[in-house]
């Protein structure tokens, strides 16, 4: 090879990082591995359609869809404020946003707990009013947006920071006005971390279990969804082993389909 030729991609590593490489590689997809390994092909469609399963199915699917929607009408003004605010402003704001990242899921749910629990101020005024948030189906859609939340946020903000101002101001010398240009130049601006922050949101949501086993409990049909079924089933309790290794398996393909929908959505979007 001659000195003007580019070396191939990894040609200056070391080649011994390969072997602790492979070895990081196998701890990650070998344990996966081993949950289909488990997997009874032969009950695998009596398994996720038994009662139990499709009750967790259906109310993970429904509160991550719930849980998505107000993700997005939240995130989206969160998003655009901190992409648009001064960078001392937009630092502090970022970091606010990333803490539930951060955070054990059961502290999130305890912190919820606190906050709409009757004893609690928030949840004494919401008893006046006849509502009770904990240990409810509502109590699973908060506890998803919490934990889901800062996905969508930090993608469209991402976003949106990247693609700049110069559009937006722009358009304003044209003599647009805000509105028009929130609809027509920054929202399709940040379509692309839209999309994506959308379809990670869902994913955690419905992946979703310590905030959710704190705060909403583990009533089926209620409150325990697919996380908690699974948990609830190598407990001895519950749906059957099998069917929480159906349900493992499910969880484990829809997270699969979601990551390779962001990498192939990134690769074929214009940059």
């Amino acid at each position: 090879m001659t000195a003007a030729e580019p070396r191939a991609p990894g040609g200056t590593l070391p080649p011994i990082l390969v072997v602790p490489a492979l070895l990081g590689l196998a701890l990650l997809v070998v344990p996966l591995g081993a949950l289909v390994g488990r997997m009874e092909w032969a009950n695998l469609w009596a398994d996720i359609t038994s009662p139990e399963a499709i009750d967790a199915l259906l109310l993970s699917l429904g509160t991550g869809g719930i849980a998505t929607l107000v993700c997005t009408v939240l995130g989206m003004p969160l998003a655009l404020v901190i992409a648009r605010a001064r960078p001392g402003i937009a630092g502090v704001l970022r970091v606010l946003v990333t803490v539930p990242l951060v955070l054990p899921p059961m502290v999130g749910g305890v912190a919820l707990l606190f906050l709409f629990g009757r004893s609690s101020p928030v949840g004494e005024v919401l008893a006046t009013w006849g509502i009770t948030l904990p240990f409810t189906t509502a109590a699973v859609v908060l506890a998803q947006v919490f934990v889901a939340l800062p996905f969508l946020v930090l993608a469209v903000e991402g976003s949106l920071r990247t693609s700049g101002v110069e559009y937006e101001n722009t358009a304003a010398t044209l003599g647009a006005g805000r509105w028009r240009i929130l609809w027509r130049v920054t929202l399709p601006l940040a379509a692309p971390g839209l999309l994506a922050g959308v379809i990670l949101c869902f994913a955690r949501a419905i992946g979703e279990f310590g905030a959710t086993a704190l705060f909403a409990g583990n009533a089926p049909g209620v409150t325990q969804t697919m996380p908690l079924a699974i948990y609830t089933a190598f407990n001895g309790a519950g749906v059957g082993q099998g069917t929480a290794v159906a349900l493992s398996l499910l969880l484990l393909v829809t997270s699969l389909v979601v990551l390779l929908l962001v990498r192939g959505w990134r690769q074929g979007a214009p940059r």
